[in-house]
């Protein structure tokens, strides 16, 4: 399958029922198979009028319980972004797909662009055989913490092929207690969502905001720690350089380590799986012996920051990657080869 349609395979597999989105290359084949796939399920998909529209729907259909999702490029998320900040005070479960273009994004992703003490979940899968397993993933964490998980996909994500499996089906046990489904409604016990709590006001008495708020971090500390960062790493054991790097490239720069390798360099490498929480204690443990560290993104350096801070000193940190886009801007990557990353490497070990 191409990689737009197994993503979009892969959400109804993993229960999504509603997905709203604005036409965005490289995410606009995502929510073409949508709308094709989830009427045949007994869905809803809409082509909303902009991403604003298309945030509000979702957060509408989230509110009910319903397995929602959304998505764009950065810059339709850049529009989200008021509404994703408050979707995850009002503690809606939502998977949000950023089809990136490159991978400018990572701050935005991982720190987000919207108002007040909020996280999201962040996942980054290298191809598509992977993208499907973590979108199943995705709709279990965000039901699970009640807190939106974004998965960072690219151009080569949605537009290559490969065999896939479209992972498992949706799990019977999401709690959905706190929707608003109307069972409660005239029972003197309605519900409320809102980004300003679930309190309601009683004869003009109020409420004191504050207690949401600790409460919303709270359960932002509960999840970071209940999550387990995924990543993998490889030949980290006695290497002299370690590469860090995430999404598509990290499978170039794989390659790239089992080509010096092979040559007798002493190279490892690291790959973030969970860009939040980040693995930083799997990062600081791989790079422990290493005279080097390397980070290659397709951008002006992003990720090196988190890098940075889980290595902390134990080894001087170079960045070697750098924008890299086609004419179009839509993310294909003239330096994502295999020998251009080699390169690279072999200059910051022989320092």
């Amino acid at each position: 399958m191409e990689g737009s349609e197994a993503i979009a395979e892969s959400m109804i597999t993993a229960g999504c029922r509603f997905f709203a989105g604005y036409p965005m290359t490289p995410f606009t084949e995502v929510l073409e198979h949508m709308a094709r796939r989830l009427p045949e399920v007994g869905g809803v998909c809409m082509n909303a009028e902009s991403e604003l529209e298309a945030i509000g729907m979702a957060w509408g259909a989230a509110a009910t319980g319903t397995p929602a999702a959304t998505g764009s490029t950065g810059q339709g998320l850049s529009l989200m972004q008021e509404s994703l900040a408050e979707i995850t005070f009002a503690r809606l479960p939502l998977v949000v797909l950023n089809m990136a273009r490159a991978q400018g994004d990572y701050f935005q992703a991982t720190r987000g662009g919207g108002h007040g003490d909020y996280r999201h979940v962040v996942l980054a899968p290298m191809d598509i055989a992977e993208a499907t397993r973590l979108i199943g993933l995705a709709f279990d964490l965000t039901f699970r913490w009640r807190n939106p998980v974004l998965v960072f996909g690219d151009y080569y994500l949605a537009h290559t092929a490969q065999a896939i499996d479209v992972g498992t089906d949706a799990s019977d046990d999401r709690d959905t207690s706190w929707a608003l489904d109307g069972r409660s409604g005239g029972s003197g016990n309605a519900k409320l969502i809102s980004p300003l709590g679930e309190h309601k006001k009683k004869s003009q008495a109020g409420y004191n905001l504050s207690d949401h708020y600790r409460a919303t971090a709270e359960a932002t500390a509960r999840m970071v720690d209940g999550i387990e960062p995924l990543v993998e790493t490889g030949f980290t054991d006695d290497a002299d350089v370690v590469v860090v790097a995430f999404g598509t490239p990290a499978k170039y720069v794989r390659a790239a380590v089992r080509a010096l390798r092979a040559d007798g360099i002493a190279a490892g490498y690291v790959r973030p799986i969970t860009l939040f929480p980040f693995p930083s204690a799997a990062v600081a443990a791989a790079c422990e012996g290493a005279r080097a560290v390397a980070v290659y993104e397709n951008n002006q350096g992003q990720m090196i920051d988190d890098v940075r801070l889980a290595v902390l000193g134990r080894a001087p940190v170079h960045f070697i990657g750098g924008l890299s886009l086609d004419r179009s801007g839509f993310g294909i990557a003239p330096d994502l080869d295999v020998e251009v990353l080699r390169a690279r490497i072999e200059e910051v070990a022989s320092r």
